[in-house]
């Protein structure tokens, strides 16, 4: 039975729900009764926001929002509400964003204050922070600077993935929720660099550089050598391609790395990701290679974000991911936040029809936002899935 209730169900019905839901057990309860009500049958919910953990954790400091509630657990609580519902829980996990720029984390024990070699750096940035020194404070302070400046192309801080032990701590702290808690999937979100102009950290260039000049020859180690006196990111600019394709690998084996943890510890959690809906741009612009990820059976699941008010984009988008998926399963990633509920069902119904195996609707906390309702999630859910759950 245990096995059979860990199974992808037949057509996943699924809401993103982002951690402002997981404060309160109340607005817990009202979520599970929403999705229940209208025939959901799975729910993503977000664990880990920023570094942060709405788990009962021993790696990452407890999320500041859940302070006033210091034996409040999120996770479990989700769990037990929404199995004693006939509803599957995914942990959904941001990966490389851990922080954002303008509220910056509360407790010392946060990964950017304990680990600032691992932030990625922009190119823009590259020679000034190889000047300060990593443990001031000024370090973070200039980053953080930069990147609110920059709102519109990056979210906050990320961790590296071009360092083996920052891929080490993030696999760690999602091994440790899939070993904790009984989960029926762990969902990867922000597996991606923010854009291709990062990570120009010191220490990454240093991982790029050593990879890099075991392959030259002597005079090529001396050009190279003159060029770094003047441009820090020598390595990266005389090496664009090669560059690339360190930080995509780099990317794919923090994936590997997870996924690993994850199976060992629940070998029948389904483990997925939300990936950039068009595969190209996310293989150059982001550099995800979501593509090669299903082709090394390194995804069991794979969830384009096809947030786009556009039916025929949206309808390519899935068609696409469809077409390079082969058997491995879809569930389309819909932005019901920026749609009408008549709009949001015609999505619902066009990934049905291209044969997506699910659908995930971002999110719950926008479709029962003011001047709607939890009752409204219900509401759109039985006039998409009819009122018979499976």
């Amino acid at each position: 039975l245990a096995a059979a209730f860990h199974a992808v169900p037949e057509q996943t019905r699924a809401l993103w729900v982002t951690r402002t839901t997981l404060t309160s057990s109340e607005s817990i309860k009202q979520m599970v009764a929403a999705a229940e009500a209208g025939g959901f049958n799975t729910l993503l919910v977000q664990v880990r926001a920023r570094g942060d953990a709405y788990y009962a954790g021993t790696i990452e400091p407890r999320a500041s929002e859940l302070a006033a509630r210091p034996s409040f657990d999120p996770l479990a609580t989700v769990i037990e509400q929404a199995h004693a519902a006939g509803l599957q829980v995914h942990a959904w996990v941001a990966v490389n964003l851990v922080s954002s720029s303008v509220s910056m984390p509360a407790s010392r024990d946060h990964v950017i204050y304990r680990a600032p070699e691992w932030l990625m750096v922009p190119r823009e940035l590259a020679a000034e922070m190889k000047k300060i020194d990593l443990r001031s404070p000024a370090y973070i302070g200039r980053l953080a600077r930069w990147t609110r400046a920059n709102a519109e192309q990056v979210e906050g801080l990320y961790t590296s993935p071009l360092h083996p032990a920052a891929q080490d701590h993030t696999a760690a702290v999602i091994g440790e929720i899939a070993t904790n808690y009984a989960i029926d999937g762990v969902h990867l979100d922000y597996v991606r660099f923010p854009n291709d102009d990062f990570d120009y950290s010191p220490s990454a260039i240093e991982q790029f550089k050593s990879s890099v000049l075991p392959d030259l020859n002597d005079a090529e180690r001396l050009d190279v050598a003159a060029r770094e006196v003047l441009d820090p990111a020598a390595y990266p600019n005389l090496f664009p391609a090669r560059w690339s394709d360190f930080r995509r690998s780099r990317l794919t084996s923090l994936v590997i790395k997870i996924r690993t943890a994850v199976k060992a510890a629940r070998p029948s959690a389904v483990f997925s990701a939300a990936v950039v809906p068009d595969a190209q741009q996310a293989f150059d612009a982001r550099l995800q290679d979501w593509r090669g990820w299903i082709d090394q059976s390194l995804l069991d699941v794979i969830c384009p974000m096809a947030y786009t008010a556009e039916t025929e984009l949206f309808e390519r988008q899935i068609a696409a991911a469809r077409a390079y998926a082969g058997s491995q399963p879809v569930w389309a990633g819909i932005g019901a936040y920026q749609l009408s509920p008549s709009q949001t069902l015609s999505h619902i119904a066009a990934a049905r029809t291209l044969g997506a195996a699910g659908i995930i609707l971002f999110s719950y906390e926008a479709l029962a936002a003011p001047p709607n309702t939890s009752g409204s999630v219900s509401e759109l859910g039985r006039a998409a899935f009819g009122t018979a759950p499976e």
